[in-house]
């Protein structure tokens, strides 16, 4: 959401803005009250990373889900619904649709298989070294991204309700503010206090949102076709609102772009390095799989709402008004929330619009203190751990670092977290909406397919699992450099050059391919045969659990 888009909702800040204040207070001290609980726990690294391993399913599937569910979803997805109708709806059916992936191919598996990462899934049948280096080097890349987007929403949120202007001093200490939380919780409360603060999140954001789905079914008495045709109606677009082809039926490059971002959603989910860390919280792999069928079932409750709220958005308040607020629609939910609760300057209209950005702000918090948990355990137990390992004697350095690894990710946490400050305030008077997709498709084109080979191919060596990486990683990063989000438009990072080379804006359609590509050639092209002996061990463990941890 960027300062210029705000200025319809930038003029009701006054009347949410004390509203606004109490609730975000209320959520800041809980979650910290959570931390500090956690933080009095014993932090030995399975607790630090994994919580002790002592989550039930359906407080995992609440966390997973409070992961998943970002700010994104809630406003963003909405907001597309109610820009372009079906086309809009599409965006829901690939993000639920992705969790069928991670359930039918890599919930168990993985938990069987590693401890606290995806680099000990790779490194199972692997030399350690460089399967551990390439493997921590994507997961990082992919949470930053996500990081930033997630950082830059909440200084435009929270500014927006607080009453900031367009000078983007309070947007930017407020990604300040937030990036310091999250190195807080990440450092004092570990696995245990971010698991419980995505829970809390969870359940608000559901609260909030079938909250206002009822109220939409009242609205129109629990008749959705009126709701689809008032929706047609307020959309200014008629009938076409209700049919493809509103965003995606352009030309040649905007579907392939639909592809390429349908490809990224969906198989992006299954290597997303924050999502995996959560299956190492439960204590065994049949408890991973309950808890994906429980986030299955929340995440697709949300995503039906979702749904509801966007075509509600356009009929209720109409998509010229959600335009003319913010461009990419983002604010279409708390329009709509003020519309339902009586309107602008009414006392309903104010409570809602402030509950909802409230909803909003625990949504965000949650989200980045999960990726931030998740990109530090990489870089204390990939990174620093294989480094230990190597200048040492390897018995001497598996004793030390059981503490040391925990030291390294609170330190890690605070490096990442000021990174993700930085480029936050590089960016937010851009638009970072391409991020997320962009993480989904680096995750789907280093991550994915090196996971899927490491599991399922027997044939699967060293040098595969690194080509698969770095060929999947560096094409995305590449390409995305290379797109017309970067140059040569208006609304491009950079509008005042033009250097873009690839027409698409997402790299899924291409770098997911080339990820399967390298993996496959780098195997083929290897010196040395696969351990055929370390993966029946793998396979045995992976499918039986046997030695687990």
């Amino acid at each position: 959401m960027r300062a210029a888009d705000t200025a319809v909702l930038a003029e009701k800040a006054g009347d949410h803005q004390g509203l606004a204040i109490v609730l975000f207070t209320i959520i800041v001290s809980v979650t910290l009250g959570i931390t500090a609980w956690a933080g009095r726990q014993r932090s030995s690294t399975v607790e630090f990373f994994a919580g002790g391993r002592l989550f039930s399913p359906l407080e995992n599937g609440l966390a997973i889900a409070g992961d998943y569910m970002s700010a994104a979803s809630f406003l963003g997805i909405s907001g597309l619904i109610a820009l372009f109708g079906y086309d809009g709806l599409l965006y829901s059916v690939g993000f639920f649709v992705a969790w069928l992936v991670v359930l039918m191919l890599v919930a168990e598996l993985v938990r069987n298989v590693g401890t606290y990462t995806l680099a000990d899934v790779l490194s199972a049948r692997m030399r350690q070294r460089p399967v551990r280096i390439a493997a921590g080097t994507a997961s990082i890349t992919v949470s930053i991204l996500y990081l930033v987007a997630q950082m830059v929403g909440a200084g435009s949120l929270v500014g927006l309700l607080l009453g900031a202007d367009d000078s983007g001093a309070a947007r930017g200490w407020t990604v300040v503010g937030v990036g310091a939380l999250m190195v807080f919780y990440v450092s004092f409360g570990g696995m245990r206090a971010t698991t419980w603060i995505q829970i809390v999140k969870t359940v608000l954001l559901m609260g909030g949102t079938v909250t206002l789905t009822v109220l939409v079914a009242v609205r129109f008495h629990g008749d959705m076709g009126h709701l689809l045709d008032s929706a047609a109606a307020g959309s200014g677009h008629g009938q076409a609102f209700l049919a493809p082809g509103l965003k995606y039926g352009g030309g040649w490059t905007q579907r392939l772009d639909f592809i390429s971002l349908g490809l990224a959603l969906v198989l992006g989910t299954a290597g997303l390095p924050h999502i995996l860390s959560r299956f190492y919280t439960v204590p065994t792999a049949r408890s991973a799989r309950r808890s994906v069928v429980w986030a299955i079932g929340l995440i697709g409750t949300f995503y039906l709402m979702t749904i509801v709220l966007g075509f509600g958005a356009a009929a209720v308040v109409g998509s010229d008004r959600v335009r003319a607020s913010n461009e990419a629609g983002n604010t279409a939910v708390p329009l709509l929330a003020e519309a339902l609760g009586g309107g602008s300057g009414t006392a309903g209209g104010t409570v809602l619009f402030a509950v909802v950005g409230a909803v909003a702000f625990a949504t965000i918090l949650a989200v980045v203190a999960g990726i931030t948990l998740a990109s530090s355990a990489s870089v204390a137990h990939d990174l620093y751990a294989t480094w230990r390992r190597r200048r040492q004697d390897q018995r001497a350095a598996e004793n030390e670092l059981e503490g040391g690894e925990v030291t390294v990710a609170r330190w890690a946490a605070v490096g990442i977290g000021a990174t993700a400050i930085a480029l936050s305030l590089l960016a937010q008077d851009q638009n970072v909406a391409f991020l997320v997709g962009l993480a989904f498709a680096v995750a789907a084109s280093a991550n994915l397919p090196a996971l899927l080979y490491s599991l399922f191919w027997r044939r699967f060596t060293t040098r595969g699992a690194v080509w698969s990486v770095y060929g999947g990683l560096v094409p995305a990063l590449v390409l995305v450099a290379l797109s017309p989000v970067v140059s040569g438009r208006p609304d491009a990072l950079l509008p005042g050059v033009d250097f873009h080379l690839f027409p698409l804006e997402n790299p899924g359609l291409v770098s997911i391919p080339l990820g399967f590509l390298a993996g496959w050639l780098g195997t083929v092209l290897s010196p040395e045969p696969a351990d055929q002996a370390r993966y029946a061990e793998t396979e045995v463990r992976s499918l039986t659990g046997a030695g687990a941890a």
